[in-house]
């Protein structure tokens, strides 16, 4: 079991066969950190933590011998804490074409100046 988590998550010193254990472990601490992303301020969400959330949760979704509703649960609650981070990060700048295709092609603007002077 401790292959399948990421190296954050592995309890050092936990035998192999308490694995019950290491799942109530996990479920305690996402909800450790679920409890302090709600109690943060609403106007400043913490992407970092919620982030961390996600990834606990989908940890616990891996787990091929925890309880199959656990792992259920856990998938779906991955999914929307993703679907959160997705939200909350900043929109991607927009692409700007190589100098040399630039110089090379005229733009939209460039190419209707063109065609309105022939």
């Amino acid at each position: 079991m401790d292959r399948d988590l990421p190296d954050e998550l592995k309890l050092p010193g936990t035998p192999p066969d308490s694995r019950s254990a290491q799942h109530a472990v996990l479920v305690a601490a996402v909800l450790h950190l679920m409890s302090h992303y709600t109690t943060r301020d609403r106007n400043e969400p913490c992407i970092k933590l919620a982030s961390v959330i996600e990834r606990h949760l989908v940890a616990l979704a891996r787990l091929p011998d925890a309880d199959p509703v656990l792992r259920a649960t856990c998938e779906q609650l991955s999914a929307q804490w993703a679907g959160l981070v997705d939200r909350a990060l900043p929109a991607p700048l927009p692409v700007k074409r190589p100098l040399l295709e630039r110089i090379l092609r005229p733009g939209v603007r460039k190419a209707e100046a063109l065609a309105a002077v022939a």
